[in-house]
C-alpha cells in the first residue's frame, strides 16, 4: 500500500506500517533494555550480595514484578482523564531511570545498607512502569484505523522492539558487577527516554494526519496527590515484612484483590451496550487463564535463574557463561520466530483456517506444559550437587517462547480491538493486572524450589503436595498449565461468539 506524503497531515508509511510503529519500537526496546537488564541481575543480586534466602527473595521478585504490572491501572487512569499518551510516558520513563540509579546505589553500599536504597529503587520503577506501559501498548492501535487487520502484525513488530531490548540487556547487564548492571540499565532508560521526547510531534500522527496521545486536561490536585500517595503505598508495602518483621504479605493480598475488584467496577458502568459487556468479559476470562501461563513463564528470572546459576553446566572452552545470559535465549527466540510465526498466521487466514485468539492462547499454555515436560526428564534423578546440560535448558526457553508468541502478542492485540475506545488505557491496564498477578503467584511457585544454595534448604509444600526434588518441581508446573491449557481449549467456541468479531477473525 503507499500513500501520498502530506507533512501537514500524514506519515508515509514502510512495509505497510506508519513510522510511529518504528518509532514506538525504538523507545520500547530501550524501556525494556533497562527493565530486562535489571530483571536479569535482580534475583541474583538479593541472593549473592545481599545475602538474602531463596524464599525471601524469590517473594520479593515476585511483589516487585506484580507490583510493575498492577501500577498501569493507575497510569492508564491518569492517562486517559488527564495526561494523554505522551505525557505519560515521559513520566514513566523519568521515574524508571531514577529508580535504577537507586538500585547501583544499593549495590554499592552491599549488604549493610543497601536493603532500604534497594525499595527505594523498586518503588520507582514500580510506579514509572504504571504510567509507561499500558500507554506506549495503546499508542500502538491508535496509529491505525478501526479493526484494521494490520494491527495483529503491528503488535508483533512491536513485541519484536520489546525483545530486541531484552535479549542485548542480561549480556550487557550480566557481564559485569551488580551495580555497573543497574547503572548500564538506568542509561539505557535515558537514550528511549530522550529519543521519544525529540521525535514525538514527528511520529505519533495516525494515518488519517491526527496527532495521537495528546493531554486531555490538566492535572488537579486530587489526582498529584493519588500519585504522591501511591508512591508511599508501595514504599510501605514493600517494606511492610521488614518493618513489623511480619509473615504477612500484604502485596499478595493487594494484587489479587484489585483483580477481583476490577470487574466489578468496570461492569458497574451502566453506559456500556450488552455488546460491549460480552467483549469485556472476554477479556477477563482471558485474563485469568493468562495468569497460569505467566505464572510457569516467569520462573525465568526467578528459580530458573537460580537452577542456571547452580545446577547448569555453563562452561564453554573454559570460560564459564554468567547464568543472567540464559534470559537472552527467549527474546533471541522471539527476534527469530516471530516473522515465522506472522507468515503462519497469514498463511492459515488465507485459507480460512487461522484459530482464533482464545484457541492461540490455549495453544500458548500448551507448550509452556510442554517445555517443563522437557526440564523434568533433565533432571529425573538429578542430585543436589549435581549438573545437567545447558541445552535441556535452552530446549525449555524455546518452546517456552513459541508458546509465549501464540500468546503474548494476540492477547495485546486482542485488548485493542475489543475495548470500547473510552476504556482503552484503563482495560489494557487491566490486562496488565493479569500479569501482575501471574508474577506475584510465579514468585510464591518460585520460593517452592527445594535446595538453596548449600543445598540443604529441604523440602517445600504446595497445596499438600510435597516437593522434595526439582523434578516434582517441575512436575507442578506441567499440571498447573496443563489443565488449564484444556479448559481453555473447552471454553474457545463459547468465547468465540462473545467476542462478535467475524470480519476479523475466523471463527472455527
Amino acid at each position: 500500500m503507499e500513500n501520498k506524503v502530506d507533512n501537514s497531515n500524514t506519515i508515509s508509511t514502510r512495509s505497510g506500517h506508519p513510522k510511529g510503529l518504528y518509532f514506538l519500537f525504538f523507545t520500547e526496546m530501550w524501556e525494556r533494555f533497562s527493565y530486562y537488564g535489571m530483571r536479569a541481575i535482580f534475583i541474583l543480586f538479593m541472593t549473592k550480595v545481599l545475602l538474602m534466602k531463596d524464599a525471601d527473595a524469590s517473594e520479593i521478585y515476585g511483589s516487585y514484578t506484580g507490583l510493575v504490572y498492577l501500577t498501569p491501572l493507575l497510569g492508564g487512569y491518569l492517562c486517559d482523564k488527564f495526561l494523554g499518551n505522551r505525557r505519560s510516558i515521559v513520566i514513566g520513563g523519568l521515574l524508571m531511570a531514577i529508580g535504577q540509579f537507586f538500585m547501583f546505589f544499593s549495590a554499592s553500599a552491599g549488604a549493610d545498607g543497601g536493603v532500604m536504597l534497594m525499595w527505594m529503587g523498586l518503588t520507582a520503577i514500580i510506579i514509572g512502569n504504571g504510567f509507561f506501559k499500558p500507554n506506549i501498548s495503546t499508542m500502538v492501535g491508535q496509529l491505525y484505523p478501526a479493526n484494521d487487520r494490520r494491527i495483529d502484525s503491528a503488535f508483533t513488530i512491536f513485541y519484536m522492539g520489546i525483545n530486541l531490548g531484552a535479549f542485548f540487556s542480561p549480556l550487557v547487564c550480566g557481564s559485569m558487577d551488580f551495580k555497573w548492571g543497574f547503572l548500564c540499565a538506568g542509561i539505557g532508560m535515558l537514550i528511549g527516554l530522550v529519543a521519544f521526547i525529540w521525535g514525538q510531534k514527528k511520529y505519533l500522527v495516525s494515518e488519517e494526519g491526527k496527532h495521537i496521545g495528546l493531554p486531555v486536561k490538566k492535572l488537579d490536585l486530587k489526582s498529584i496527590a493519588l500519585i504522591v500517595g501511591s508512591i508511599f503505598i508501595i514504599f510501605f508495602m514493600l517494606n511492610f515484612k521488614q518493618m513489623f518483621k511480619s509473615n504477612v504479605d500484604i502485596i499478595s493480598y493487594f494484587i489479587y484483590g484489585a483483580m477481583i475488584l476490577m470487574p466489578v467496577l468496570i461492569f458497574s458502568d451502566k453506559s456500556l451496550s450488552k455488546i460491549e459487556i460480552q467483549r469485556i468479559s472476554v477479556i477477563f476470562i482471558l485474563a485469568f487463564f493468562v495468569i497460569f501461563f505467566w505464572g510457569a513463564f516467569e520462573q525465568a528470572g526467578a528459580s530458573l535463574t537460580l537452577f542456571a546459576d547452580r545446577q547448569t553446566e555453563r562452561t564453554i572452552f573454559g570460560w564459564e557463561m554468567p547464568a543472567s545470559y540464559f534470559q537472552s535465549v527467549n527474546p533471541l527466540a522471539v527476534i527469530a520466530l516471530a516473522p515465522l510465526m506472522t507468515l503462519v498466521w497469514g498463511f492459515l487466514y488465507a485459507r480460512k483456517l487461522e484459530p482464533s485468539s482464545p484457541k492461540k492462547m490455549a495453544i500458548g499454555l500448551g507448550l509452556v506444559a510442554m517445555g517443563y515436560v522437557v526440564i523434568a526428564i533433565a533432571v529425573k534423578g538429578l542430585g543436589m550437587g549435581d549438573k545437567v546440560s545447558m541445552w535441556w535448558l535452552v530446549g525449555l526457553y524455546v518452546i517456552h517462547t513459541i508458546g509465549e508468541l501464540c500468546l503474548s502478542p494476540i492477547g495485546l492485540s486482542m485488548v485493542s480491538k475489543l475495548a470500547p475506545l473510552r476504556l482503552s488505557s484503563l482495560m489494557m491496564g487491566t490486562w496488565f493486572l493479569a500479569n501482575a498477578a501471574a508474577n506475584k503467584f510465579a514468585g510464591t511457585l518460585s520460593a517452592l524450589i527445594p535446595g538453596g544454595e548449600d543445598g540443604k534448604g529441604g523440602a517445600t509444600e504446595f497445596l499438600g503436595f510435597q516437593i522434595t526434588n526439582l523434578y516434582e518441581f517441575f512436575i507442578l508446573f506441567i499440571i498447573m498449565s496443563g489443565v488449564a491449557a484444556a479448559i481453555l481449549f473447552f471454553l474457545c467456541s463459547w468465547l468465540e461468539k462473545r467476542m462478535h468479531n467475524d470480519h476479523i477473525e475466523v471463527q472455527g
